[in-house]
């Protein structure tokens, strides 16, 4: 009991003394700061879409890890877990590597007119790729949780493989699924390393508040931080009500 509360305590502290320190009239000067708010809005904006885009290969990946055995299946859900252990700045420098003007990637995007870094866009892929296996994990724990009697029923009654992923499978996997989208959606919102490397411009909160802490100080940055933690906070807790209804 009293190391879980000295835990406890380590992670509440800090938050609570930054609360304490930021004064009224920066509070409300950085509320109307409207750097402040279109980054906020840009941030959740991009790391929504971004965990929709990806989900929509990630969950059938993530289904096909719980169900199929194949050769170099550890491989792959050794790639997958990748992008949580290594320094999300190597991640950044080779996402940059990726879509820069010199790679295939970049050279295509270029050929329509399109910039790929100091985007919106590489700012998805960047939160994407550093997200993207904690919905491919808790997914495929899901799906692993579904029993096979069940799909292998639908089965004999005629049911194609897709309709019994979407009549079956992905229903009784959804909590599951809905707490990787929760999660993804959370680390791609809060990431910085990955981001600020392929586009510091323009900017999500995270690298705003990195830039003003970097260029002004601490008075500057902690009410960026305060209000970021406090939205992020109501998001992440609306978000968990609804999975659990």
């Amino acid at each position: 009991m009293f190391l879980g509360g000295v835990i406890l305590l380590f992670l509440i502290a800090p938050l609570v003394g930054m609360f304490i320190s930021v004064k009224s009239p920066e509070l409300f000067s950085t509320l109307t700061d409207n750097a402040v708010r279109s980054s906020i809005l840009r941030t959740l904006l991009i790391s929504a879409l971004a965990t929709i885009a990806a989900s929509l290969l990630a969950i059938p990946l993530a289904y096909l890890l719980a169900r199929r055995t194949f050769p170099l299946k550890g491989v792959v859900e050794a790639i997958i877990d990748l992008p949580i252990v290594i320094p999300h700045s190597a991640a950044g420098i080779a996402l940059l590597g990726f879509i820069s003007r010199d790679s295939l990637l970049g050279s295509v995007a270029d050929s329509f007119g399109i910039t790929l870094v100091g985007s919106p866009i590489a700012i998805g892929l960047a939160m994407a790729f550093v997200s993207v296996p904690f919905l491919i994990t808790s997914a495929r724990d899901g799906f692993a949780a579904v029993p096979i009697r069940l799909e292998r029923a639908a089965e004999t009654l005629g049911a194609g493989q897709f309709t019994v992923f979407r009549e079956i499978s992905l229903p009784l996997a959804k909590r599951s699924v809905i707490s990787g989208l929760v999660l993804m959606f959370a680390r791609g919102m809060s990431e910085f390393g990955a981001v600020v490397i392929v586009a510091y411009h323009p900017m999500t909160t995270p690298v705003l508040i990195f830039d003003r802490f970097n260029s002004f100080g601490l008075d500057y940055a902690r009410p960026v931080a305060a209000i970021f933690i406090v939205i992020t906070l109501l998001i992440f807790v609306i978000l968990r009500i609804y999975q659990k209804r």
